[in-house]
C-alpha cells in the first residue's frame, strides 16, 4: 500500500493535532513526526526549525479567518453599511467559534500568537485592509463619508476589539454580548454615514 506524500499541509494538520493533544509547552517535532509515521528529519525538510513550524501553523490558523472574511467584501447587492456589519459579525463569530468549539486549541494558539508577533501583525494588517476596502467602496457609493478610509477602517477595527481580540474571549459567552456588539456596530455605522 503506497504511503501518502509528505506535504507541508499534512505536517501542519498533524501539528495542529499534536498541539491540541499536548499543548504548546510539551509538543515537539518528534511528536509531529510520530503522528505522521515519518522521521523528524522529514518534518525538518519542510520546516527548518521548530519555530518555523509553529509560525506556519499559526499563520495557517489566522489565514482561515482572512479567507472567510474576504468573501464578504465581494458580496453582491450589499451596501457599505451592510458589508461592514456583515464583516464585523463574521469576524466576531469566527473568533467566538474558535474559542468555544475548541478551547484547548484556542488557548494553544494564544501562546503561539505571542511567539509569532510578525505573523499576527501581518494578519491584523490584512484584516484592517479588508475593512479599508469596504469603507473605500462605501465612500465611492455614497454610503459613507470618510476623508481617510484607512484611518476610518483602523478606527472601526480598534473600536470593536472587544469582539475579536482573544484577550476578551472570556466575555464572549455573556448573555448580553450580542446586544452589546450590535450597539457598538450601530453606533460606528451611524458615525460613518453621510
Amino acid at each position: 500500500m503506497p504511503t501518502e506524500t509528505l506535504t507541508a499541509e499534512r505536517i501542519l494538520e498533524a501539528t495542529e493535532e499534536v498541539l491540541r493533544r499536548y499543548g504548546p509547552a510539551k509538543a515537539t517535532v518528534v511528536d509531529v513526526a510520530r503522528a505522521l509515521g515519518v522521521s523528524h528529519g522529514s518534518v525538518y525538510r519542510h520546516f527548518r526549525t521548530k519555530a518555523a513550524l509553529r509560525e506556519a501553523v499559526t499563520d495557517r490558523w489566522l489565514t482561515r479567518t482572512e479567507v472567510a472574511l474576504a468573501e464578504i467584501i465581494e458580496a453582491p447587492d450589499r451596501t457599505g453599511p451592510e458589508r461592514v456589519a456583515d464583516w464585523l459579525s463574521a469576524l466576531f463569530e469566527a473568533k467566538r467559534h474558535k474559542a468555544g468549539d475548541d478551547p484547548e486549541l484556542f488557548a494553544t494558539y494564544g501562546v503561539l500568537i505571542d511567539e509569532n508577533s510578525g505573523v499576527v501583525d501581518r494578519h491584523l494588517e490584512v484584516l484592517v485592509g479588508q475593512l479599508r476596502q469596504i469603507v473605500e467602496e462605501g465612500v465611492r457609493a455614497g454610503d459613507f463619508t470618510a476623508d481617510d478610509p484607512a484611518a476610518a477602517a483602523r478606527a472601526l477595527f480598534d473600536a470593536t476589539a472587544r469582539f475579536h481580540d482573544p484577550a476578551y474571549a472570556p466575555e464572549w459567552g455573556k448573555p448580553t454580548v450580542d446586544a452589546e456588539f450590535e450597539a457598538v456596530v450601530g453606533l460606528l455605522l451611524r458615525g460613518l454615514r453621510v
